[in-house]
């Protein structure tokens, strides 16, 4: 007798977070509504960077590089989600700047072999006084270059 044991793709790059489809995440036609992609994908992004100590408490001066807005969020949609169950997000970084950064996205099967839909989305960080742009701190941009894509 042998177990079968589930092992997680192998990712050239970034991170492949597991999220869950809930029935009431589907529309009227049975689909994963269009607008529950980026709630999913805010959600994976919001537990990738938990797990890396930073979070938002409430408190905005406190925040830090979490006190940030989206500058710009495009998705693509490639094939329907069609039943509730789980999932995952696949996450990286395609820039990394001084005060922005752009991170890319798939919402893909749990094992990421297929891809459901993609995009990218643009973060600007925010001075919690201000809500001027201001730089990343070393710590997020460490962590950051860990996350980046390899160029070509």
């Amino acid at each position: 007798m042998t177990a079968d044991v589930e092992t997680a793709p192998v990712l050239s790059y970034g991170r492949l977070i597991p999220v869950t489809v809930h029935f009431d995440d589907l529309d009227a036609l049975g689909l994963l509504h269009n607008a529950r992609y980026p709630v999913m994908v805010e959600r994976a992004w919001t537990a990738l960077w938990h797990e890396r100590g930073f979070a938002f408490e409430g408190d905005w001066q406190a925040a830090g590089d979490f006190c940030n807005a989206v500058k710009e969020l495009r998705i693509s949609y490639e094939a329907p989600v069609t039943r509730p169950g789980a999932y995952a997000v696949h996450l990286w970084l395609e820039r990394l700047g001084n005060t922005g950064l752009t991170y890319g996205f798939r919402f893909c099967s749990a094992d990421g072999s297929v891809t459901y839909a993609h995009g990218t989305r643009v973060l600007v960080r925010l001075d919690a006084a201000t809500l001027r742009p201001t730089s990343w701190s070393e710590r997020f941009r460490a962590v950051g270059r860990e996350l980046l894509r390899p160029a070509g």
